[in-house]
């Protein structure tokens, strides 16, 4: 009922302004498809939303895909998942390579040493937006406190963490969400109908090949690079990230985690520092904040390019760790939109997403004392706690510049409601200027 044509100038259009997130990205979605062109109703829109909330992986590139997949079928939604990863993607490629040849120059220094601060406080921004909007019962306070222990603690892996959660709220929550169908829309009619369903029909048959194709697509170029190097840099990433792709339930923050202690502690690419100024970067570009594994494959393949250029290395490492991050989504709706219906009113589905989400909160917080020690304090040393191995500061090697710089990202964020993006300019700015001093 769209042309492919119009519908792909307009997935353009909003490829480009796709900052500040997911919630800024689908405001950006919203504006265009249900308030200005009312190609989609407000309630068709939010059931589609309500249904990427319980994938794993980016939810707002996931509801692009689905409305993509609603406009146009299987070529709108492959169409509108690539433009929006497509501009974070290029810029990220110039800003990783940008670090990796110039990261220890004055200059890049001074702007990190404001962008870093700055990060701890957009992440503690976003624990309370989603702890204050999560963390209404005392069993979900329980499972964010434990999931918190668990990882920071005790040493749990990320997916176990995320699993049990799941099965516990599985069994034992109610979901809380409220319908689509309950949302008013004032608009006029929408050129899809809110009860109009897909042509696409659920069947065995349907869901067994496009099983197949999307496996296919996503594992090959990852098994002739074990074919090709095994052992290599390559081959670690990609069968990190292919399994990452699966289990990052909670957004970008949540994963980060597992990823920074992943990439840092157990396979060795990166330093702590790295990992923050990454996620500054991937906080200043279009797209999915996730492309932050994009960074820690350049980098990590630029220091470690074996046989080939540093610059080829980088990039042959990026395509390869979107390539696997992002072909899972599109997997996740074109096998599961067709079942849209039948989940909408799964009673133990809901309580399970209820665990996760208040777990999500638990694996942030782990994820801002991670950024925190290893900002604010020039060095760590690791203690044992319950039989696993604690980083803890150096109390003593307190960075005030630091500290100050990351109180003022705070009341930047939270008192004067400024975007992440801003925010992170400020700092930047505070950073060099004080370098500089």
């Amino acid at each position: 009922m769209v042309s492919l044509r119009e519908s792909t100038r307009i997935w353009f259009l909003i490829s480009l302004q796709t900052f500040g997130g997911p919630a800024g990205q689908i405001a950006v979605m919203q504006h265009y498809l249900v308030d200005r062109l009312r190609w989609i109703g407000q309630r068709r829109f939010l059931h589609a939303l309500n249904y990427c909330m319980l994938l794993p992986g980016p939810e707002a590139q996931q509801l692009a895909i689905y409305t993509g997949w609603l406009l146009n079928g299987v070529a709108g939604g492959l169409i509108a998942g690539t433009l929006f990863v497509l501009p974070g993607f290029i810029a990220m490629v110039g800003l990783s390579w940008t670090y990796a040849v110039a990261g220890e120059s004055a200059l890049v220094i001074g702007i990190f040493s404001g962008l870093a601060p700055a990060v701890i406080a957009i992440v503690i921004h976003a624990l309370w937006r989603v702890g204050s909007r999560t963390l209404t019962t005392t069993a979900e306070v329980l499972i964010a406190t434990g999931a918190f222990v668990a990882l920071s603690v005790l040493g749990a892996p990320f997916p176990i963490v995320i699993v049990v959660a799941g099965l516990i709220g599985w069994f034992t929550l109610a979901p809380r969400a409220t319908s689509s169908s309950e949302v008013e829309d004032a608009g006029p009619p929408p050129l899809i109908a809110d009860d109009l369903l897909h042509a696409a029909r659920p069947s065995r048959s349907r869901t067994a090949l496009v099983l197949v194709l999307i496996v296919t697509v996503w594992l090959l170029p990852v098994a002739l690079v074990s074919a090709l190097a095994p052992g290599s840099i390559f081959s670690e990433q990609g069968w990190f990230f292919a399994g990452t792709a699966v289990v990052t339930f909670g957004g970008a923050y949540a994963v980060l985690s597992y990823v920074s202690h992943m990439a840092v502690s157990v396979f060795n690419w990166l330093l702590p520092a790295d990992m923050v100024r990454g996620l500054a970067l991937a906080e200043t570009t279009p797209g999915p904040l996730i492309l932050v594994v994009q960074f820690v494959a350049f980098v990590s393949a630029y220091r470690h390019p074996g046989a080939l250029d540093p610059w080829l290395a980088g990039v042959l490492a990026s395509v390869l760790v979107v390539w696997v991050t992002f072909v899972p989504c599109f997997g996740f709706i074109f096998l599961g939109a067709p079942y849209v219906e039948r989940l909408r009113h799964h009673q133990a589905l809901g309580g399970a997403l209820r665990a996760v989400t208040a777990a999500v909160v638990g694996v942030i917080a782990n994820l801002a004392i991670f950024f925190a020690v290893h900002t604010l304090f020039a060095r760590t040393r690791v203690v044992d706690l319950l039989g696993s191995d604690l980083t803890v500061p150096v109390w003593s090697t307190w960075q005030p510049p630091a500290i100050v710089i990351a109180i003022a990202g705070l009341a930047l964020l939270f008192v004067a409601r400024w975007s992440p993006l801003h925010t992170l300019l400020v700092c930047a700015t505070a950073g060099l200027a004080w370098s500089l001093i």
